[in-house]
């Protein structure tokens, strides 16, 4: 019974840290194209930003990732056979990747604060689509486990990413023709 508690919090709160994960760098292209806006509106709209950024990481984000890591931590100490398994090995690959992205895009975040960042808002719009990548690699290896044929699933993987670049460098463009400004 202790399990299945430790696996629905889980769920719940790897929902809230991806979505602090998937909003985060849109607030960080926002935070980034502002600089184009003259130097009263840029403060204006920098203080605004630093504000949501700090309240979504410190109150959503980061805590929901603390607490998904410590029910995950739990569900394993209740079931250490997992850790035998291959498809919950190559899982924590990906987490551990996913906690490495959480703290890049947490320094990301503090550099914007003190405007030391030099990232365009196409980089944050590409960096955005890390963290929908390894979601989609941690999801397909938790449904399909072994059944998942990795060679195709490598390919699955990239394929997507490749088809995400697609998408970005065809939004650039489609802005850039209606007259925005671009990077």
């Amino acid at each position: 019974m202790l399990y299945l508690y430790a696996k629905a919090i889980h769920v719940i709160f790897v929902i809230c840290w991806m979505a602090g994960l998937f909003y985060m760098p849109r607030l960080f292209v926002y935070h980034t194209e502002a600089k184009q806006k003259s130097d009263v509106e840029y403060q204006v709209l920098h203080k605004q930003f630093v504000i949501m950024e700090n309240r979504l990481w410190w109150v959503i984000t980061t805590p929901a990732m603390y607490i998904a890591v410590f029910s995950a931590l739990t569900m394993l100490y209740i079931n250490p056979a997992l850790l035998s398994t291959g498809w919950m090995q190559i899982k924590l690959c990906f987490v551990a990747a996913l906690i490495v992205y959480h703290f890049i895009s947490q320094r990301l975040m503090h550099q914007l604060r003190d405007e030391q960042c030099n990232w365009t808002s196409s980089q944050f719009r590409l960096w955005n689509e890390v963290s929908t990548l390894i979601l989609f690699a941690i999801v397909f290896l938790v449904i399909l486990k072994s059944a998942l044929g990795w060679v195709f699933g490598v390919l699955g993987i990239f394929g997507l990413g490749i088809l995400l670049m697609i998408l970005v460098k065809l939004y650039k463009k489609y802005r850039k023709n209606k007259g925005e400004q671009v990077d």
